[in-house]
């Protein structure tokens, strides 16, 4: 198929064979994996998906695409979700679900935040992203690539970089390079109690980088609050650990079994 790559989509094709024998060899799928790719494109990835899966569903935006490989798969082995992933009903599927794909750069954090919310559901997830955002979610504390993404999903998944992937891999090239990454569900073992309050506290400790916690988390907690926790109220969001912000988060909102 002839198709011009759309910028308003974040169209960059993988072309690399050798890249896709090694992200198909990583993601290992067998016949009965419950799977969703994110952003077929030119289908790529979607054949040797298909090749070794009884049914793949994917999701993509763009309708000609959509269209095309429609008519290419068929729907018996590859069904087509013709739509906006942020949109998209993962949970449909259940539990057990691999996500695979190869993420528009433009909106790729705000895909990752779509997969937070449905992580208990989730086996595994093997996404391509501009490296800086694989270093950014594997980032450790007191780093300068340490900062809200990082926690979130540090929280709910152990991350590891499986794969570099260079600007040639790709048509067109884009101006930046990739990395694969996996994205392995985790149960936490202190979790937060109330989980939409981590995520504002953890959004506001990092809203203003060069500001003290005393003053980035001055709705959620008092200076007795920060003696309390052994929290230095001068040190900077990037200084503080995941199970730091869970520990926040469960001293603010009280164990309502408590007596």
């Amino acid at each position: 198929m002839r198709h011009i790559p759309r910028k308003r989509f974040g169209q960059n094709f993988l072309t690399d064979q050798a890249v896709i024998d090694a992200i198909v060899t990583t993601v290992d799928p067998r016949p009965d994996d419950r799977m969703v790719e994110i952003g077929p494109g030119l289908g790529a990835l979607t054949r040797p998906l298909a090749a070794r899966l009884r049914h793949l569903h994917v999701v993509e935006i763009d309708r000609d695409l959509a269209a095309h490989l429609t008519r290419e798969f068929g729907p018996q082995g590859v069904t087509v979700h013709q739509g906006d992933v942020l949109e998209f009903d993962f949970s449909r599927f259940g539990p057990g679900l691999r996500i695979v794909g190869n993420l528009p750069y433009n909106i790729s954090t705000p895909v990752l935040f779509v997969l937070v919310r449905v992580a208990t559901l989730l086996r595994d997830i093997h996404v391509m992203l501009q490296k800086e955002v694989v270093d950014r979610m594997a980032a450790r504390p007191g780093s300068s690539a340490y900062g809200r993404l990082s926690v979130m999903l540090q929280y709910r998944f152990q991350i590891d970089r499986v794969l570099e992937v260079p600007a040639s891999a790709f048509h067109p090239a884009p101006r930046v390079a990739s990395a694969v990454a996996r994205l392995s569900p985790l149960a936490p073992r202190d979790p937060a109690r109330d989980e939409a309050l981590f995520a504002r506290i953890v959004t506001g400790a990092f809203s203003q980088r060069r500001k003290t916690l005393r003053n980035t988390l001055k709705p959620f907690l008092k200076d007795a609050d920060f003696e309390t926790l052994q929290i230095d109220p001068r040190a900077r969001a990037q200084e503080l650990a995941v199970a730091d912000f869970v520990r926040i988060t469960n001293h603010v909102e009280p164990d309502p079994t408590a007596e």
